[in-house]
């Protein structure tokens, strides 16, 4: 990808992997359907000609790249496709995919009776979380029901030339959030009900919390409990002082800008690395319950039964749709349901999802450019992947 069109060369803030991360947190490219009635699978059989169709098209002046596998049941799979620089076995940055690592780490504690993610989070973090916010618990930071303040101070283009490899600690993200919020007046209120308002302050907590409870750093964790048990040999959480992918990789670019080595400041709620092959073994182990107990187990796919946030805009339908196993729930136009995760980083926007049965899986890492939206591209992928067999 170092020889790109003339198009691809201007400097731009609008696509969505530069959105996602000015936020916080990846913005879903995923848009629900309100389909009904919905199927949990599609057909057996499984056409790989409209995703070759779309990566003969690339690049293009919106995606430079892309990697696609599809994964499941028939003679056809697993079935990989990629377009540009991109390699059938590239690595790369899986942003908020990452939440779903430390969703599982959380409840593998919490079936271990060491964090009780009905309790309060302050009682673990009590010099992290203020008073004001001291009945948020556990349960509310996985799915997304805390009402905790939205990310403040975090690395952005507003930072100067090489913003993207400007570091943050997990603290100071979340002692950020909190400043602004009382800086602007925005303290917690009570509520009569509560909302699903998708927040990367969540998962920072929770990252915060497995190191406060394990004494142990997170990198220890998630690569003790998950990665080297399923082994995810090409699964990994840089160190913060690390900016580089093990090769290969793609060379992404915003704009002018080449930004395949950036800070891995997200950590737990975005830092990780991965491939499709190793996401592809992460999501099935984790559905078949490898990684936990049934009653942690059934809390994979539990959806809080309360409305959207009228800021979320990652849900639709003033319904929530993340679960507290970090997963979120997405009915496609076909009406199937599937379970999984987007993530965004400058240069990347990557996701995984499944059908319940496992019966038809796809993981994918598309190269935007940030000239425009990358969202059609994702959707075009999804509903091909999960497209009924001809």
């Amino acid at each position: 990808m170092r020889h790109r069109p003339a198009a691809l060369r201007r400097l731009t803030v609008t696509g969505v992997a530069l959105a996602a991360i000015t936020a916080g947190a990846c913005v879903p490219a995923v848009t629900a359907s309100a389909v009904s009635p919905q199927r949990t699978t599609p057909a057996a059989s499984f056409d790989p000609a409209p995703i070759r169709d779309l990566l003969t098209r690339l690049p293009d002046p919106v995606v430079a790249g892309a990697l696609v596998r599809v994964a499941g049941h028939g003679r056809a799979m697993p079935w990989t496709g990629t377009a540009g620089e991109v390699s059938r076995d590239a690595h790369f940055r899986i942003g908020s995919v990452t939440k779903i690592f430390t969703s599982t780490v959380v409840l593998q504690l919490a079936a271990e009776r060491r964090i009780d993610i009905d309790a309060p989070v302050r009682r673990y973090l009590p010099d992290l979380i203020p008073t004001a916010y001291g009945t948020v618990t556990v349960r509310e930071l996985l799915d997304h029901t805390s009402g905790l303040p939205a990310p403040a101070g975090i690395p952005g283009p507003a930072d100067g030339p090489g913003w993207w490899r400007n570091g943050v600690s997990p603290q100071d993200v979340v002692r950020n959030a909190f400043a602004a919020a009382k800086s602007q007046e925005d303290r917690r209120s009570p509520t009569p009900e509560r909302v699903q308002q998708y927040n990367g302050v969540n998962t920072f907590v929770a990252g915060l919390l497995v190191e406060k409870v394990t004494g142990r750093t997170f990198k220890d964790e998630v690569t003790r409990r998950i990665i080297q048990p399923l082994g995810l040999r090409n699964t990994s959480l840089p160190s913060s002082d690390d900016i580089s992918v093990p090769t290969p990789h793609a060379h992404v670019y915003i704009g002018s800008d080449e930004v395949t080595e950036q800070s891995p400041w997200a950590w737990a709620e975005g830092g990780m690395i991965s491939t499709g092959v190793d996401l592809d073994r992460f999501m099935t182990a984790l559905f078949r319950g490898r990684l936990l107990p049934p009653a942690q187990q059934k809390l994979v796919f539990t959806v809080p039964d309360v409305s959207s946030a009228p800021t979320n805009t990652n849900c639709i339908n003033k319904t929530s749709c993340f679960s507290a196993g970090g997963l979120m729930r997405v009915t496609l136009d076909n009406g199937v349901t599937v379970w999984g995760k987007t993530g965004s980083l400058p240069g990347w926007t990557n996701g995984v999802f499944t059908t319940r049965d496992l019966k038809r899986r796809v993981a994918y890492s598309l190269n935007p450019t940030g000239t425009a939206s990358e969202r059609p591209y994702v959707m075009a992928v999804l509903n091909s992947a999960f497209a009924e067999g001809r």
